[in-house]
């Protein structure tokens, strides 16, 4: 998680809380927190730390532990694909921000929520 706090400093106070509140495990809710807090930001104007984002998610996926590189998918990018989903902002609006391997497991999560895959993988 701190990776993608340094890349969106914003989130750094929730982040604190989430600590607080959860200790630094219970990784997948501050994801979804993660999530609400990029739509927050996306739909107020500021989408000024995105770039970063989308570099420290390609991290994740290209350098990080296979726990890491699964927590970066199942957490980060689906939790963001859930939570904008719900909103009047289509999570696609975030697809440009990704690296290139992240946008392929970005693409094998809508091909297995659309059913035309039984099990998330990386997509072309």
């Amino acid at each position: 998680m701190q990776i993608l706090v340094d890349a969106c400093p914003s989130f750094e106070d929730q982040w604190k809380q989430h600590v607080e509140a959860f200790g630094n495990d219970v990784l997948y809710l501050a994801a979804g927190e993660f999530a609400a807090h990029l739509l927050e930001r996306f739909q107020a104007g500021d989408a000024e730390a995105f770039r970063a984002v989308g570099i420290a998610i390609e991290r994740l996926h290209t350098e990080g532990t296979p726990w890491v590189r699964e927590f970066a998918t199942i957490g980060v990018l689906e939790g963001i694909q859930n939570v904008w989903s719900h909103s009047a902002t289509s999570p696609e609006a975030f697809f440009p921000f990704l690296g290139l391997e992240s946008q392929r497991w970005w693409r094998g999560l809508n091909k297995f929520w659309s059913a035309e895959s039984p099990y998330v993988a990386a997509e072309g």
